[in-house]
C-alpha cells in the first residue's frame, strides 16, 4: 500500500509570514517519511467544506514547485486541477516543468472544475457543466499528444494549438502519470478508462460500487483494468491516530484501493501519524493485486 498526504489548508499559526517554513517542513517531514505522494488543491479560494473563501489559499503548481526544491523522492500533484483554471497547452507546460525540476516526480491530477465562486471572484470563465466535461477531454487529448512528442496541430472543437511544442519532454516515462478526480458513472469514470492512469474517488460508501462502474468502463475502453492506479482521498473523523490511520488503510486495501491519500485538516499535523503508518502497512497487498 501507498500513502499520499494532502494539505488542504494554509491556514497555519503564525500568519502569512509562517505559511512558506511550515509547508515547507510538511513536505521535507513527509518526504524523508517515506510517503509516497504530496498534494494540494487547485484552487484560489478556500473552499467551503474546509473554510471560509478568505482563508489563506496558495496557487498550486507554485506551491508544489517549492516543495519540490525541498524533497527528494515524493511525487508531487494538485488533488486536482481544474480544467478551466488554465489553457490546456499552458498546462501541460507547467506540470512538465514541474516534472523536469523535481526529477520526473509530477503527476497531472486533473478534473472537470466545479467552484464558480472563484472563477467570477478573479474573471475566469466558468462554461455550463456539458461544456467543461468537453474541454477535459480535449485536453487529456492535448496532454496524450504533447507528451507523445506529437508537434502536428491540434483543433478541437473549444482549443486549437498550431504547434502544440513541448520542450524540454518530461522525465517520467511514458509521461507523468495522469489521475482523473471525480465519481461521475457515466463521463468521469469513462475518462479515466480511456485517458488516465489513476482514479480518484472519496472514501465513502458507495467506493466499491464506483470502481464496479469503471471496471465496466474499461471492459468497454478494451483497458485492463489493473493498469489503472486506484486512489481515495479520506478524512479523519476525530481526532488524527496511528491505529486509525492503520484502520482506513486496510479497509480501503480490501476494496482494492491501492494509494490512500490522507487530508490534513486545519490545525493537524498528519506527516509523523502517517509514516508511523506507513511502517504498519507498507507491505499490504490491495485486493485484486
Amino acid at each position: 500500500m501507498r500513502i499520499g498526504l494532502q494539505v488542504p489548508s494554509f491556514t497555519f499559526p503564525g500568519g502569512p509570514e509562517e505559511i512558506g517554513p511550515t509547508f515547507g517542513r510538511i513536505a521535507r517531514e513527509a518526504d524523508q517519511g517515506g510517503l509516497h505522494s504530496l498534494w494540494v488543491m487547485d484552487h484560489f479560494f478556500q473552499i467551503s467544506m474546509v473554510g471560509p473563501a478568505e482563508e489563506p489559499m496558495l496557487e498550486g503548481y507554485s506551491a508544489l514547485a517549492y516543495a519540490a526544491a525541498l524533497t527528494e523522492r515524493i511525487t508531487l500533484g494538485t488533488l486536482v486541477t481544474g480544467v478551466t483554471y488554465r489553457h490546456p497547452g499552458i498546462l501541460v507546460k507547467t506540470v512538465t516543468t514541474l516534472d523536469v525540476l523535481s526529477g520526473g516526480r509530477a503527476w497531472l491530477g486533473i478534473g472537470a472544475a466545479w467552484n464558480d465562486e472563484e472563477s467570477r471572484g478573479l474573471g475566469v470563465p466558468f462554461p455550463p457543466t456539458a461544456e467543461r466535461f468537453e474541454r477535459l477531454e480535449e485536453t487529456l487529448r492535448i496532454a496524450h499528444q504533447m507528451w507523445k512528442g506529437d508537434e502536428s496541430a491540434f483543433e478541437g472543437e473549444h482549443y486549437s494549438l498550431e504547434r502544440p511544442l513541448n520542450s524540454p519532454p518530461a522525465l517520467r516515462r511514458p509521461h507523468p502519470p495522469i489521475l482523473i478526480g471525480g465519481t461521475g458513472e457515466k463521463k468521469t469514470l469513462r475518462f479515466v478508462a480511456k485517458y488516465a492512469d489513476a482514479c480518484n474517488i472519496f472514501d465513502g460508501d458507495d467506493l466499491p460500487r464506483k470502481l464496479d462502474v469503471l471496471r465496466e468502463h474499461c471492459e468497454r475502453e478494451g483497458r485492463d483494468y489493473a493498469e489503472i492506479e486506484k486512489t481515495s482521498l479520506s478524512f479523519f473523523p476525530e481526532t488524527p491516530s496511528v491505529g486509525a490511520a492503520v484502520d482506513t488503510i486496510g479497509r480501503l486495501a480490501e476494496h482494492g484501493i491501492d494509494q490512500v491519500m490522507f487530508s490534513q485538516g486545519t490545525g493537524q499535523d498528519l506527516t509523523g501519524i502517517l509514516a508511523e503508518a506507513l511502517t504498519q502497512t507498507e507491505k499490504i497487498v490491495p485486493a485484486g493485486r
